[in-house]
């Protein structure tokens, strides 16, 4: 007989689940804070590390991505977070085989400051790398743009989305605000749990602002009593980029984030 959803939680039983839920980007969107605040809510568990097993692992097979779940109970949803997944060609099939109701979210952040974030974390850790400026533009004289350069390319929504839609229906993506999860992180979350079927237990009442890191922090993280903040990686200062440049990047995103608003019917407000 099934023991008793006590005695299974006290003996640390449950089993291992494929997650029914991933976030699949977008890098420097704010995926870390989104994992970090569901983690709060009872009916969720969710792996720590990203496991870039869609995009760098897929050859170890479904049974060693399973081994990374964390156990969960009959009602309990299982979750991932690899931000590169959103960029990643072969993606979407090899989700799409593995289940065809796999809940995807993407967290998406005006593409010109995520750029900026991106180099700025890779500054942190190359600080020899050429100047912003010079990454941009193929030719600094003709402003043409280097679309190749990977802190530019992933702020392309449309076309990545492009890629999602040959596998997957429009209502099994949530796109969420990187810049509403800070400014209103109630808001967002509700929308998420709603996507994800779950009872709205994540509420104003668990975020306080933090004005030293300018972020929203959880009262009590998953687990402890203690509040928690993200982790000193995340709010970098970030460079100050010639206003020329950015206006110049304004205006190559502007077209594509038009076509990924038409695309999602939603204005994120980032022109």
């Amino acid at each position: 007989p099934e023991p008793s959803a006590m005695s299974s939680f006290s003996n640390g039983s449950g089993s291992k689940k494929l997650p029914q839920a991933i976030i699949i980007g977008v890098k420097k969107g704010g995926t870390r804070a989104l994992l970090e605040f569901l983690r709060v809510h009872p009916d969720i568990r969710a792996v720590g590390a990203e496991p870039h097993f869609f995009d760098r692992n897929y050859e170890n097979g479904l049974e060693w991505y399973r081994e990374l779940m964390p156990k969960t109970l009959e009602g309990q949803i299982t979750m991932e977070k690899t931000p590169s997944y959103f960029v990643t060609r072969e993606a979407p099939a090899r989700i799409s085989a593995m289940s065809r109701d796999t809940k995807l979210i993407v967290v998406v952040r005006d593409p010109v400051t995520r750029a900026i974030s991106d180099y700025t974390q890779t500054l942190s850790k190359k600080p020899d790398i050429p100047s912003f400026e010079s990454l941009t533009f193929k030719n600094r004289t003709t402003g043409l743009i280097d679309t190749s350069w990977s802190a530019i390319q992933i702020g392309i929504y449309a076309k990545h989305l492009d890629n999602w839609l040959q596998y997957f229906p429009m209502d099994q993506i949530l796109f969420v605000s990187g810049e509403r999860l800070i400014s209103d992180p109630a808001g967002e979350l509700g929308r998420v749990q709603d996507f994800l079927g779950l009872k709205r237990i994540i509420t104003d009442k668990h975020f306080y602002f933090n004005q030293t890191k300018g972020f929203p922090c959880l009262k009590k993280a998953e687990g402890s009593s203690k509040p928690h903040c993200l982790g000193k990686t995340k709010g970098r200062t970030h460079p100050n980029i010639d206003p020329e440049v950015v206006q110049r990047l304004r205006d190559f995103y502007r077209p594509f984030n038009m076509k990924f608003y038409q695309m999602t019917g939603h204005n994120f407000g980032w022109d």
